[in-house]
């Protein structure tokens, strides 16, 4: 089958674009059925803010445990795109067998160990005792679906670095579109509560595994799955550029866990609580943002893969150029958002007064620099792409650093209410090391291309 995309031929601005829009499409639809899983959780009658709260407890364990399939997905995909650069199709090959059967095995493991250990996840997680029941009624069902949740969004990086942008997007669309459907039969039909939102969660999750791994099992794509010829020096390698996404998908749920940790340590019981609810509306919020943010850099990363296979500068440094203004584009309409609009969002999730003020407040405080982030999606996502992993990961630990330097602070000196300060704080700091640094360093990479 023909790609959608020629990586060696088709104008960069057209890739760019062409790749980018349906990945960040995807990536806000993904982000709307998750906003609807919440919308309808902080509305179920009586319950609807605890049962907010505690699924937001479980929101960093959820997505810790999804970012095993960006380490392996992220990871294997610029290798591809690489090899697919050099003409080397029998390499592309052994890069998508080892990768499959790497995170099949993972998934499994993760399924097993995170089930056995969930109730204290959940506690250490910051799940009160009010909370708890709420936390474990959903993360429950939400794990029995970890295997097709993993294969579905690490395999479907292979889709797009191959140039089938539209096949990633419809394979993310299906899952949503069918969770969105299933909400309220599960919810209110089956009278499931927050359980229902869980399970109709995991069903989308195995249709859309099945469209994954049923095209790649095909003949349509240049490059297939196969089975055989394992090697531990290609899951090493794979395991060691994909360390980066890990670890800054990771470190981004650490950082919303020793949030949650730091607001109930400091807002006591009934502030600390409410604190919860409104940073599981904030963070929907910057879901909004940050996903399909990470949808137009990491939609992209095969462009520079393929062409810093390929020896071809010229073209990477015009990716790049067109990537940043994109983003940046993006995150400049995100903030006008944040600004103009984040009351009527708040109000999707919640009529309370005092938290739609709460929650108005913190969102446009931790907004404040979200421009920049453009910046930071571009340069760390883009060295990640040419399986710069040391650059990448250099640079992400250095925002992450400056967060947690923030959360440790700020509520040692000031009012709990004022923690969300850390996020401007570190979106305005790091782009600019990021930028001076990746400006300083970048030619010369980039001049002496992959290695064969």
């Amino acid at each position: 089958m023909k790609a959608e995309n020629n990586l060696d031929t088709d104008q960069i601005r057209q890739l760019v674009w062409r790749l980018a829009f349906p990945s960040m499409l995807a990536q806000f639809v993904s982000v709307f059925y998750s906003i609807v899983d919440r919308m309808y959780i902080g509305n179920i009658p009586d319950i609807g803010e605890a049962a907010l709260a505690g699924v937001g407890v479980c929101g960093p364990i959820v997505t810790m445990i999804s970012s095993v399939a960006f380490w392996v997905g992220v990871g294997g995909a610029p290798l591809l795109s690489i090899r697919m650069g050099q003409k080397n199709m029998e390499g592309a090959r052994r890069i998508l067998a080892n990768c499959f059967m790497l995170l099949t095995v993972m998934a499994v493991a993760i399924t097993v160990a995170a089930l056995l250990l969930k109730n204290r996840l959940l506690m250490w997680f910051g799940a009160s005792e009010a909370l708890f029941p709420y936390a474990d009624a959903y993360i429950t069902w939400i794990l029995l679906g970890t295997v097709f949740a993993l294969l579905t969004t690490g395999m479907n990086q292979f889709i797009i670095c191959q140039g089938f942008a539209k096949i990633g997007m419809k394979s993310v669309l299906i899952g949503a579109v069918l969770n969105i459907v299933l909400d309220p039969v599960c919810i209110f039909l089956l009278d499931m509560g927050v359980k229902g939102v869980a399970a109709a969660t995991v069903l989308s999750q195995m249709v859309s595994c099945a469209y994954v791994l049923s095209f790649l099992f095909s003949s349509r794509p240049m490059v297939s799955i196969t089975f055989g010829g394992y090697e531990r020096r290609i899951m090493q390698q794979v395991l060691l550029i994909g360390l980066t996404p890990f670890i800054i998908i990771a470190l981004d749920n650490v950082m919303i866990i020793s949030l949650n940790a730091q607001i109930q340590r400091f807002g006591g019981p009934e502030r600390g609580d409410m604190l919860l609810t409104c940073n599981t509306i904030l963070q929907s919020f910057m879901l909004v943002v940050t996903m399909p943010l990470g949808g137009i850099t990491s939609s992209t990363q095969t462009i520079l893969g393929y062409n810093f296979g390929a020896r071809r500068p010229d073209r990477i440094r015009k990716a790049e150029k067109h990537i940043l203004a994109l983003c940046l584009a993006f995150t400049a309409v995100m903030f006008v958002v944040s600004r103009v609009f984040s009351r009527y969002f708040v109000m999707i999730f919640t009529r309370n007064p005092e938290y739609i003020e709460l929650t108005v407040k913190a969102i446009r405080v931790y907004a404040m620099m979200i421009i920049p982030l453009g910046l930071q999606y571009t340069v760390v996502d883009g060295a990640t792409g040419m399986g710069l992993s040391k650059i990448a990961i250099s640079l992400s630990l250095f925002r992450k650093a400056v967060y947690f330097l923030c959360i440790f602070l700020i509520p040692a000196v000031g009012d709990i209410g004022q923690i969300f300060l850390a996020e401007p704080i570190s979106d305005f700091i790091s782009p600019i090391v990021s930028g001076t640094v990746y400006a300083l360093i970048i030619n010369k990479v980039i001049e002496k291309g992959a290695d064969s």
